[in-house]
């Protein structure tokens, strides 16, 4: 893992937000707000912490990243266009017809591990991944990053098992705990509380953070311990909408697309 740049990494997460919400504008795409809630946590991954090769996108001994919460495609694309996957020009066909950038993330995006967006099914393939470097005697560890509405799903309880029973120390998982769903609170929307010992008792090495706050992502993070016998959980707690003040907390913006004057205003707030 590279040394923390907090403060590097903190201007590069605003660029990122600001380019995410221009994105949203252009391919008139929703699910902005989720896309902004977890930023921090992939600014910080592709920044400092993930062992990737962008001119070998298949390098058999890369770290794997899975963005389960596929819906957040939007801030995944701007951290591999970053991180040299793939022009950042691209960017500028998100979500238009016959783009490799839809509008959840495909496999035939150089960077890209599984197609996601069908919620539950990132920390199953997760775990395959841990369970296959281990079988393979490979140092490669696997992350996968889902949302707290997500955990509605029984295959995630079921994944939490099977790590915690093979002993998959190689695999950190991250919730991006943002309180919100489409359809209402989180919490609201089935019993998720509490969550932290829920994970705990599920066998995890459970991390409980501030989503936004680099230097505890980098932290969190640290605590794995690949020839150890427990998975990492993250409970990251984050702010749906983070970083504009007009979309923070406001669950409008699941689906909202953000005016040309908006966009405007988000830039000038992220100071980019």
């Amino acid at each position: 893992m590279n040394g923390p740049r907090p403060h590097d990494s903190i201007q590069l997460a605003a660029q990122f937000r600001a380019r995410v919400i221009a994105m949203s504008r252009a391919a008139k795409a929703a699910h902005l707000a989720s896309a902004l809630s977890c930023l921090d946590i992939l600014t910080v991954l592709y920044d400092s912490v993930l062992n990737v090769d962008p001119a070998q996108p298949k390098w058999a001994d890369r770290d794997r990243f899975i963005l389960s919460k596929g819906h957040a495609a939007s801030a995944l694309y701007v951290a591999l266009a970053h991180k040299g996957f793939f022009p950042p020009a691209d960017l500028d066909l998100y979500g238009k017809a016959g783009s490799m950038l839809e509008e959840h993330p495909s496999p035939k995006v150089p960077g890209v591990e599984a197609a996601t967006g069908s919620l539950g099914h990132g920390l199953p393939v997760g775990c395959g991944m841990a369970l296959a470097a281990r079988i393979q005697q490979r140092d490669y560890r696997t992350f996968v990053l889902m949302s707290d509405g997500e955990c509605n799903e029984g295959s995630v309880w079921e994944a939490c098992l099977f790590a915690a029973a093979n002993k998959l120390g190689n695999l950190c998982a991250f919730v991006d705990f943002n309180k919100w769903q489409a359809t209402g609170r989180s919490r609201e929307v089935l019993a998720l509380d509490p969550l932290v010992d829920k994970f705990r008792s599920f066998g995890w090495n459970v991390q409980e953070i501030d989503g936004h706050d680099h230097g505890q992502i980098l932290n969190a993070v640290s605590q794995m311990s690949p020839a150890g016998t427990q998975p990492t959980m993250v409970v990251a707690h984050t702010v749906k909408g983070r970083g504009v003040s007009f979309m923070e907390d406001d669950n409008n913006w699941h689906y909202r697309i953000p005016t040309d004057e908006e966009v405007e205003r988000a830039r000038i707030e992220l100071g980019v």
